[in-house]
């Protein structure tokens, strides 16, 4: 991979500058030549401050009231000038207090917030093991065994063996000692590196995947919101954790792929931390239950007007609604979920 380049700046024409003085001719044009420097290295001042100087030496030096007016000026124009550095000065150090407060304020209360939804989810798991459990001493052994499968093939179940990780960190933080810029993007892992790397997780064969503890489903959401990465509107913090269970061949089909390119160049050129490694024993924890959309009608049909719009016919012969053409509706339900599973998930 490249850095993109700013376009090189055209050079401009051969000849002689615009604004230059050449001798002969009705017009004289303005040249940059041997007589115009040698006049410039002759008389380097400006021909304004020697007319400035040949006044002061006609008219002498300032003396009465036009000196005392010139010293006032300058002093009340520093004045003033102080004044207002002063007063900026002193409201932009008044204010920093109560931003630093403001921040700190928030940032407790972010922490709060997730220690909280930390604490629901762990009761929530706990409740769902315990509704698994008495599930399974209702039903029988069969039954409960695809059960099992079903939840463990949709991510709603925990699962356990062997796969590989996938972790994944920002490049360390430089600034330029010349120019003082920071670092850019292209050192910092964004959404589109996660989804890159779980859905070839899932063309390589992977069975279950989870980002720093998340299980993804088919319904799962990568996406950033301000500088954070949220996996299923959870905020997720480097290092990523990409871990998946899978055959034996998971790591070598997923280095061949393209995110697996994409991440090695990036750690190249940008110092991107990037690691694959193989592990055993990995527990992916289950998902949170699914809150799944249904279609629906947007109106509700009108009793006895035809699906087109138009007025029903007559009564039949045998007293029976008259049969009208064509097929259902288009506001008609679906006879399934609107979300289809993909990916594996």
């Amino acid at each position: 991979m490249s850095r993109p380049r700013p376009r090189p700046s055209r050079p401009a024409p051969p000849g002689p500058a615009s604004g230059a003085a050449e001798p002969g001719g009705s017009g004289d044009r303005l040249s940059f030549g041997p007589a115009f420097l040698t006049d410039l290295f002759r008389s380097p001042l400006d021909p304004g401050y020697a007319d400035a100087a040949a006044r002061r030496a006609r008219l002498g030096p300032r003396t009465g009231w036009r000196r005392s007016v010139a010293r006032t000026g300058s002093v009340l124009t520093l004045a003033a000038m102080g004044f207002l550095l002063a007063v900026a000065y002193t409201r932009t150090m008044a204010e920093e207090p109560e931003r630093s407060r403001a921040r700190a304020g928030l940032v407790t209360q972010v922490h709060d917030r997730q220690a909280v939804t930390d604490a629901l989810q762990t009761r929530a798991d706990q409740l769902r093991e315990e509704v698994a459990r008495r599930r399974d001493a209702a039903l029988t052994d069969t039954d409960a065994a695809r059960l099992r499968a079903l939840e463990a093939g949709t991510g709603l179940g925990r699962v356990r063996g062997d796969g590989v990780v996938v972790q994944v960190d920002d490049a360390p933080p430089s600034v330029d000692a010349v120019t003082g810029k920071g670092p850019d993007d292209y050192g910092r892992v964004i959404d589109r590196d996660l989804q890159d790397i779980a859905n070839a997780l899932w063309a390589a064969g992977a069975e279950a995947v989870a980002i720093n503890g998340q299980r993804l489903t088919a319904t799962s959401t990568i996406r950033t919101a301000g500088q954070a990465i949220l996996v299923d509107h959870r905020p997720v913090a480097p290092p990523y954790r990409v871990a998946a269970i899978g055959p034996e061949s998971l790591e070598r089909a997923f280095a061949a792929s393209e995110a697996a390119r994409l991440m090695r160049g990036l750690a190249k050129e940008y110092g991107l931390g990037y690691q694959l490694r193989r592990a055993a024993g990995l527990t992916l924890p289950a998902a949170a239950e699914p809150k799944l959309r249904y279609a629906r009608p947007a109106v509700e049909p009108t009793p006895g007007a035809s699906p087109s719009g138009r007025s029903p016919a007559g009564p039949t012969p045998g007293g029976g609604p008259a049969p009208t053409a064509g097929g259902p509706s288009r506001d008609a339900p679906s006879p399934g979920p609107a979300t289809t599973p993909s990916g594996g998930g």
